[in-house]
């Protein structure tokens, strides 16, 4: 029995899939969106999942009709960011010195997702299977057949694996990939601060620890989103200490920058780790997102590498429109354009991770912060990439 064709299937709507699925289908062809669970419907409450979208990934979001879907009140630009070693190192980066509007621009995950199954609804470009579970996945000569769990069948020329950083595309397409755990977890909870943040991101380095407090939107300007990179002991604690106790311990940790906390949402704890993927395409398949790559979330980038596989790979598809998407051939040019900057960005922070959270490196992080705060070119140099 033959099932409905398409040019591409993606499996995983959370917000790299979606973006990637509502890009294909502005540009015209046939796809099909997979997943396994309606979006949360969104409430007033804080999303403890908080993104700092950079300004590439928020103009290809902008492209899309997605980000204007979204409340303006609840987008928080980022300014500033102080990041600080743990005695006298200090660097400061602004928007203004660099010449640009903002740094970055802090969402919610739930509500960004909502905003792009709005956005993919309104289109109506893309076949939406959800709540849809695949029972099995069949590689033909020139297509790919799914089978869901209840009985519907999708042909495809491409299979995208969106599915997460334990996808399951990956698994079946046989594209190894290599975890290495950091041996740390991150805990993340939302506060209500004393004081104002104004715009600013802040950042502490530490013995083995990382702690960055992350600005909220919302019309008072005093509220942040922290996430703690510590050893899984340490985070286990924290996420045990009751919401008087962990206020306390982040305000001290964050030397009484932003006054007196209070506790929004409940910590969570999350394992960090590297995730190295051998290859990013196989004949009728492409991953992106986590499924693609893993990152240590000091730099906030691992979304915003996700964004920009989808916006290549919409690209490369775009342009070869008139090939089989699943030719190996037109995915490795997908491949090439994204290995670069997805390296790049697993080395940066790869390295930046035992230099900072080396107890050996003390002297090192905070003089090389001194030093590198009395550049204003290379600061500028540093925004500038980051933004990109």
């Amino acid at each position: 029995m033959s099932g409905e064709r398409f040019q591409v299937v993606i499996v995983g709507a959370g917000l790299v899939g979606a973006a990637a699925a509502l890009a294909l289908g502005r540009q015209g062809l046939r796809v099909a969106l997979i997943e396994r669970q309606l979006p949360h419907a969104i409430d007033e409450t804080w999303d403890t999942r908080i993104y700092a979208i950079s300004p590439a990934s928020q103009r290809f979001l902008e492209r899309l009709g997605a980000w204007q879907r979204m409340d303006a009140q609840r987008i928080q630009p980022v300014f500033r960011m102080d990041v600080m070693g743990d005695t006298s190192g200090a660097i400061r980066l602004d928007a203004y010195e660099a010449g640009v509007s903002h740094l970055a621009a802090i969402v919610e995950s739930g509500h960004l997702q909502h905003a792009l199954w709005q956005a993919l609804q309104a289109d109506g470009n893309v076949a939406l299977y959800c709540p849809a579970a695949i029972a099995s996945i069949e590689r033909g000569e020139s297509r790919t057949r799914l089978t869901l769990a209840d009985g519907v069948q999708l042909e495809t020329e491409l299979l995208v694996g969106a599915d997460g950083a334990a996808s399951r595309i990956r698994e079946w397409a046989g594209l190894g990939s290599t975890l290495t755990p950091y041996g740390q977890s991150g805990v993340v909870a939302n506060f209500e601060c004393e004081r104002p943040h104004r715009g600013t991101a802040f950042q502490w380095f530490f013995d083995r620890d990382i702690l960055a407090w992350l600005p909220l939107g919302g019309k008072n300007g005093n509220q942040m989103s922290m996430v703690w990179s510590t050893p899984t002991a340490q985070a286990d604690e924290l996420v045990a200490l009751d919401a008087d106790e962990l206020a306390e311990r982040v305000w001290a940790a964050g030397h009484d920058r932003l006054g007196a906390l209070r506790l929004l949402t409940p910590a969570a704890a999350f394992p960090l780790r590297l995730n190295r993927v051998e290859s990013v395409v196989a004949p009728g398949v492409a991953l992106i997102g986590d499924a693609a790559h893993g990152v240590h979330p000091l730099s906030g980038q691992g979304v915003n590498l996700g964004f920009g596989d989808a916006e290549a790979l919409v690209d490369v598809l775009a342009r070869h429109r008139k090939s089989h998407c699943g030719h190996l051939a037109v995915l490795q040019r997908y491949a090439r354009a994204r290995a670069e900057p997805v390296q790049r960005m697993q080395a940066l922070t790869h390295g930046l991770h035992h230099l900072f959270a080396s107890e050996q490196a003390g002297w090192l992080r905070n003089t090389g912060m001194a030093w590198l705060n009395r550049l204003p070119p290379l600061k500028a140099a540093l925004v500038r990439e980051a933004m990109s």
